[in-house]
Parts: C-alpha cells; sequence; structure tokens
C-alpha cells in the first residue's frame, strides 16, 4: 500500500470515528453538540473537533465512551 493510500486510509478511519461519536450523542437524545458538551463537562470546541474527525488522544475516546455506558469495543464494532 502506498504511503498516500495509507494515510488516505487512516484519515477515513478518525472520520468515521467522529461519525460514531455524533452517532451517540443522537442517540443519547441531543440534536446540539454544544448542549451535550455542557451537560457532560466537556469543553464544547474540542467535542465539536472529535466529531469532524480531529485526532485525540485515547483517554478522550475512554471518556467519550464512560459518558455513553459502552466499551471500547463496542465503540469499534463497526469501525475496522
Amino acid at each position: 500500500m502506498s504511503l498516500i493510500m495509507n494515510e488516505q486510509n487512516k484519515l477515513q478511519r478518525i472520520k468515521l470515528i467522529g461519525e460514531r461519536i455524533k452517532q451517540l450523542r443522537f442517540d443519547a437524545g441531543y440534536t446540539s453538540y454544544e448542549t451535550f458538551a455542557m451537560d457532560k463537562g466537556l469543553d464544547r470546541k474540542h467535542y465539536w473537533r472529535l466529531e469532524k474527525g480531529s485526532n485525540f488522544t485515547l483517554s478522550t475516546l475512554i471518556r467519550i465512551c464512560d459518558i455513553h455506558n459502552i466499551s471500547l469495543k463496542d465503540f469499534f464494532k463497526d469501525i475496522d
């Protein structure tokens, strides 16, 4: 696999993770990322970046999973 294709694949997976985070918010009944972030004690700009597929730490992902009461395994279930 070429370096460019590998980078594109990585960016696509990061985007899927962001979409998963956004879907979890919708599933929790929140239409506004700002309201969700404020209710959960998260910085709203940082949370917005997560949903847009910004790179972030494992600690942040674990916190998001804890907020939604799901395991990392369940979080990544449909993400290849």
